[in-house]
């Protein structure tokens, strides 16, 4: 008797421990949006430690996590704070359920619902009605079901500010081709943003290379940057540490151009020039590169609105100890407001073309796609790259489903419209 006693014992403590090891704890911290519109986001309700200072009734949120298997999907809370009684409500494809929770409780179930697509699943969460000042501060969801198993897609830890970076959704570059043992002086490339895919926080990189980047940004409803910034030989996320012999030295700018330093990720010289520029037009960009004498290199950006006719000079840099020409040539797209995440954006890239240090000009019309480490991971997968309109595209972001695999490589048709530049007019 008292063997078949131990039996039961050991087969409920493995079926215990089959099912703890199906729950899957999501972090809001990295996976949820406040679903307002984007003028009423609030930096303040969303933090490393998930919701808090939730007050607004109107204040909607949206989790969202991959799934690899259609079935059930349950969601529990046990971490959470709460002062009173408030009344939440949570939905996935507008099939609601709501609960009541209380100060003292220490764990409650949510609901289950029957997930007939893999992807992207939305967990919507409202706030319903609240007997104090705040509504609950949310930290986790705890899932599991039979829609967990498999390979589950979302921000998992805060390792390396993931938290940060997963809400800002993965980066997306192509990686152009050129021509080998050929000394690259000139990279021209042409950028359209479509319609309605200037989303903020925006960053559309046309012409990058090994020490730094140039494109355009959407920074605020009233400022739009075409941004040209070199990085400095010295590695350092602060400027100010910065040897005075490894410093990025500003030779010029162009007019109403802004010329600093920048930090955070890597620091050097940034420049900026502050222009509306619109949806639906295509924009061209010009990197010059060479070496120069002491030790240098030379980085000029030159940028041309249609709306002005003209070519602009945005900034020419110098950098210490490097004798360089063009290399590494990419293109990126990249959302940098963790706050919109969840909006698709998208942007195009058409006609590159390099000139050498003879003068020649060499179309270039393949690519590999990459992304970054948020992607690579598997914690975001929305993202792509690919062909469009005779050129090259990149999207990322909103939670879309279809991804492009890693190094993906792409060739776009050959346009032979050679860029008609008098380089000697250049500003």
């Amino acid at each position: 008797m008292k063997l078949f006693k131990n039996a039961i014992l050991f087969v409920l403590l493995i079926g215990s421990k089959n099912s703890y090891a199906q729950l899957i704890t999501v972090p809001l911290a990295g996976n949820v949006y406040s679903s307002n519109k984007v003028e009423s986001r609030r930096n303040s309700t969303i933090s490393n430690d998930g919701i808090i200072r939730w007050t607004n009734s109107q204040d909607i949120f949206t989790a969202y996590v991959r799934v690899a298997k259609t079935g059930t999907l349950k969601i529990d809370l046990d971490d959470f704070k709460v002062t009173g009684d408030s009344e939440i409500e949570f939905s996935i494809n507008n099939k609601p359920s709501k609960i009541l929770l209380s100060g003292g409780m220490m764990a409650v179930s949510v609901g289950m619902w029957d997930i007939k697509d893999t992807g992207y699943v939305a967990i919507q969460i409202k706030g319903i009605s609240k007997t104090g000042d705040e509504f609950p501060a949310i930290k986790n969801l705890k899932l599991s079901g039979t829609a967990t198993e498999g390979n589950l897609g979302y921000v998992k830890d805060n390792e390396g500010s993931m938290y940060h970076f997963g809400r800002r959704g993965p980066s997306t570059h192509l990686n152009y081709e050129f021509p080998k043992n050929t000394d690259v002086e000139w990279f021209y490339n042409e950028v359209t943003v479509p319609v309605g895919e200037d989303i903020m926080g925006s960053y559309f990189m046309a012409n990058g290379f090994g020490q730094g980047y140039f494109g355009m940004q959407v920074n605020s409803p009233t400022e739009r940057h075409i941004l040209f910034s070199v990085w400095s030989p010295f590695t350092t996320d602060n400027p100010k540490e910065i040897p005075e012999d490894h410093k990025i030295k500003l030779i010029k700018k162009g007019e109403t151009v802004h010329g600093g330093e920048f930090g955070g990720e890597g620091s050097g010289g940034q420049s900026y020039l502050n222009y509306i520029w619109k949806a639906g037009n295509t924009y061209r960009f010009l990197l010059h590169v060479k070496p120069v004498a002491n030790n240098y290199s030379e980085y000029s950006a030159y940028f041309f609105a249609p709306e002005l006719n003209k070519w602009l000079l945005i900034a020419t840099f110098q950098r210490p100890q490097t004798q360089t020409y063009i290399t590494q040539p990419y293109s990126f797209l990249e959302n940098f407001s963790p706050n919109m995440g969840d909006i698709t954006r998208k942007v195009g890239f058409n006609n590159q073309w390099i000139c050498d240090t003879k003068g020649n000009w060499t179309e270039i019309n393949k690519a590999f796609f990459t992304t970054d480490v948020t992607g690579r991971k598997g914690y975001r997968q929305d993202y792509q790259g690919g062909l469009m309109n005779g050129g090259f595209y990149l999207k990322i972001d909103g939670f879309f489903n279809d991804f492009t695999p890693y190094k993906t490589p792409f060739a776009r048709e050959m346009h032979n419209k050679k860029p008609e530049i008098d380089f000697s007019k250049l500003p």
